[in-house]
């Protein structure tokens, strides 16, 4: 007995540092020490695959003391180490150049050679929306070059038009100038057939001001052949959270989506993503033709749970890249109140997530929805980062726009980070002032901040609107020989690095207000009533009543949605006027 003893003894001895269990402990970080989460650490003993958690930690088990692991993450440097049991380590990834340089802020417009402290600094705080700075007047002769991006977001319009409909006043940081223009077709004009931009341009007298001029520089988009709309790989991340439980949430985003199934084809492709209760598939890639089925699974939808919407982002590029299609449309579209309470949740966090991802390919179309916990800025910053646009739903006939009529603009992109420089000539043009194209506060701020390009759908009308100082208030500026603006639209083609460049010189050629066509009166009564909503300090020669009469003189009878935007003018006015009166009595 006393010799099976010692041999049981002698094998225990020789066997159990073979299965000890050692315990790898650290946590992963960048250069600016935030921490990473889902970063990839293979373990080199075992060749097993682990992930660090949403704090950046991460724990293994191992059966060696020392063991190697190669640590690595979309967008950053693997790094190779070696960890020791019973010592916590803090692994740092470096940035790859190309992330470092996505991730910098980015600027909707911006003035060639103007710093932050040129800059009048007029800071409008916001709880979810994103804090803008109003573009001021600046010198043509010291900064002749300007620029902003294009971009097919909508989202503000829809969101003025909820306030409106509530009674209540509209945050002035929620009215982007630019996404109302976006949401009227004005005088689309199809480009040369060699082209994929086409421009036009009027000068002419400003209503709010008799010393200046409105300048209109509009780009029109090429619209796809539908015979020739590329297949499409589309997933429909959907959140499915407590917070979803309202019939203006979940309910109308199950409409929207249905109302979209129509319009699938066979060679198009559909899954489902949700996050709540449960993050998963929750339809697996299915054909555009199997319409009831897919009706099916988005009428079962339901709500309930918290928001990890990181993970759900995740989930859902992990989809779209399994069923890439080269050469197709491969977009994720995110519908959501924003209101992410689990994981990533900051702005910073869900930018520096995203951002990652801006190079696969794959498209990002964010849908809002809901009133109350509705976080517009970090669904702006998801469809900018994620090469997207943003629409708003208020109602199902907002839907319908979006994702039925205006189908091809939504989901079919033509050109990708585009953006317009424009050289204003100072020997016509004292001063000039971009209108809208606000930027944020922090972008401002960063001295590294660089114009964003936006995403251009099929057929988009972009018109930008400029207010000019002339040297002379004589209309007689032939002798301009560089005429009175050029303008260069950089782009590049989807799925393509090359970047193109197309040109145009707007002439200087003076139109009487009233001879200009309909649509940029109308166009100009949008900006008045944007101006009055923000309260901004170059429309206070104007009142309701002065966008009201140009709106109604301008606006085409047939057009069911400039008619609706006649009604809310109307609605401001009575919100707006009442408050005033009020504190005038107080």
């Amino acid at each position: 007995m006393l010799k099976i003893a010692a041999a049981i003894s002698l094998l225990l001895i020789t066997v159990s540092p073979a299965f000890a269990q050692y315990y790898l402990r650290g946590e992963v970080k960048d250069e600016k020490q935030n921490t990473l989460s889902n970063a990839k650490i293979l373990l080199h003993s075992t060749r097993y695959v682990y992930y660090s958690g949403s704090s950046g930690s991460f724990g293994i088990l191992s059966t060696r003391q020392n063991d190697s692991v190669t640590i690595s993450l979309e967008g950053y440097q693997p790094v190779g180490v070696r960890l020791e049991a019973g010592k916590y380590q803090t692994i740092v990834l470096k940035m790859l150049y190309s992330s470092a340089n996505l991730q910098r802020n980015r600027l909707v417009s911006f003035t060639r050679n103007m710093h932050p402290e040129d800059r009048n600094k007029r800071t409008i705080t916001g709880e979810t929306y994103s804090s803008l700075v109003e573009n001021d007047f600046v010198s043509a002769k010291k900064y002749p070059e300007t620029g902003c991006a294009i971009h097919t977001d909508k989202a503000s319009y829809s969101n003025i038009r909820r306030f409106l409909g509530m009674n209540t006043q509209v945050p002035p940081d929620a009215v982007r100038i630019e996404e109302l223009l976006n949401y009227f077709s004005f005088d689309y004009t199809p480009p040369p057939a060699d082209s994929i931009f086409g421009f036009k341009s009027y000068l002419s007298d400003c209503p709010w001001n008799t010393q200046s001029r409105l300048l209109f520089l509009h780009a029109s988009a090429r619209k796809i052949d539908p015979d020739k709309i590329p297949p499409t790989n589309l997933v429909f991340l959907v959140d499915v959270s407590g917070s979803m439980d309202m019939p203006n949430r979940l309910p109308l985003l199950k409409s929207a989506f249905k109302l979209l199934v129509d319009n699938l084809r066979e060679k198009d492709t559909v899954s489902i993503v949700v996050y709540g209760s449960t993050v998963g598939v929750w339809l697996t890639p299915t054909s555009g033709i199997e319409k009831d089925k897919i009706r099916r699974s988005i009428e079962e939808l339901y709500p309930g749970g918290s928001t990890p919407g990181e993970s759900g982002i995740r989930t859902a590029y992990r989809l779209a890249k399994s069923q890439y299609i080269k050469g197709g449309n491969n977009r994720v579209i995110l519908a959501t109140d924003g209101d992410f309470n689990v994981g990533q949740t900051s702005e910073e966090e869900l930018e520096k997530m995203i951002t990652q991802h801006q190079q696969s390919g794959i498209y990002l179309t964010c849908l809002g929805v809901g009133m109350g916990n509705y976080k517009d800025s970090k669904l702006e910053i998801l469809a900018k980062k994620g090469n997207g646009n943003f629409a708003y739903l208020d109602n199902e006939k907002e839907a319908e726009k979006v994702l039925v009529k205006e189908l091809t603009q939504t989901l079919y992109t033509v050109a990708d980070d585009a953006f317009l420089n424009v050289w204003l000539n100072p020997a016509v043009i004292k001063e000039y002032r971009l209108i809208g194209f606000d930027n944020k506060v922090n972008a401002l701020a960063d001295s590294l901040s660089e114009v964003e390009g936006g995403e251009v759908g099929s057929g988009h009308s972009l018109l930008a609107m400029f207010e000019l100082v002339p040297l002379s208030q004589s209309f007689d500026w032939g002798y301009a020989k560089d005429g009175l603006a050029k303008v260069f639209l950089s782009y590049k083609l989807p799925n393509d690095s090359v970047r193109r460049v197309t040109g145009y010189t707007a002439p200087v050629a003076y139109t009487e207000f009233m001879e200009l066509p309909e649509c940029y009166r109308f166009a100009t009564s949008v900006s008045m009533f944007a101006g009055l909503l923000k309260n901004s300090p170059y429309m206070r020669n104007i009142n309701w009543n002065d966008a009201a009469i140009m709106a109604d003189e301008s606006h085409n009878p047939q057009d069911a949605i400039q008619k609706e935007f006649i009604s809310m003018i109307a609605k401001a006015k009575k919100i707006y006027g009442n408050k005033k009166k009020k504190k005038q009595s107080e």
